[in-house]
């Protein structure tokens, strides 16, 4: 077997749809070389319809990430497929309508945002330890540049930027074990996630105005997944607290 991510052992979370950046990550880990498991929120058939169309079988493993006990068990749970983990990728992400109201959002939506969205990333890499540094691996998360402010993205945005606040600090925390934890910064997509968001289309817009340089496609979640799978084989062995921008190039262009 060949391929960048051959022989490694890859948790996937955050598959909802064959259109979503998490499945395309567990499909090219799939393509390059890489054992991958999912686990899924809600309804776990559904889940297992869509992980179906992988080029091969998964397991799904049944995790709420705001559950300590689905949490607490998520290590013993993965051990019954494998020994050991090389990689743990975080594609979740909620906010309550709410969280998309800056001046009206309550501390209800707020804290939900920021639990789920965040938290989680802290959480589930606690949850994942005991696999990952038996040999050391990759934590890696899915962001939307939380260094400006959006339209519409309001408490979601601020969630983000605890979002990549958590992934330095688990940076500086873990690297001792031999974990590295990094963070891929995708332009927008029209995902279900995307359908979530009020006003979409405005945001959607930034990229549709000849502002990413590189082009942007917002129906090709590809690109951002090929980054994550990059991040979490050994080609990046001393890359860690970074945040990758797939963004067609337009975190860096002025107004």
């Amino acid at each position: 077997m060949s391929g960048i991510l051959a022989g490694k052992r890859i948790l996937v979370t955050g598959v909802v749809t064959d259109a979503s950046i998490a499945f395309h990550v567990a499909r090219i880990a799939q393509e390059e070389g890489a054992e991958v498991l999912l686990t899924g929120f809600g309804r776990l058939t559904l889940i297992e319809r869509i992980a179906a169309r992988l080029p091969k079988p998964v397991p799904v493993i049944e995790l709420d990430v705001t559950d300590q006990g689905h949490l607490d068990s998520l290590a013993e749970r993965i051990g019954e497929h494998v020994d050991s983990l090389d990689g743990v990728v975080h594609s979740i992400a909620f906010g309550p309508q709410g969280a998309f109201s800056f001046m009206d959002g309550t501390w209800d939506d707020v804290s939900t945002a920021v639990h789920v969205s965040a938290y989680s990333l802290k959480s589930l890499t606690t949850a994942c330890l005991p696999l990952l540094e038996r040999r050391g691996g990759s934590v890696v998360g899915l962001t939307f540049d939380a260094s400006v402010a959006w339209p519409h993205y309001d408490w979601m945005g601020v969630a983000k930027a605890a979002l990549e606040s958590t992934s330095r600090y688990l940076a500086r925390d873990l690297g001792g074990r031999g974990i590295r934890s990094n963070l891929v910064a995708a332009g927008p997509l029209r995902s279900m996630a995307a359908k979530s968001i009020p006003g979409f289309s405005q945001l959607a817009d930034v990229w549709e105005t000849e502002r990413a340089p590189a082009g942007w496609d917002l129906t090709d979640p590809d690109p951002a997944a090929r980054a994550v799978v990059a991040l979490l084989s050994d080609f990046f062995p001393r890359t860690t607290g970074e945040i990758v921008h797939v963004d067609g190039g337009v975190h860096m262009m002025g107004a």
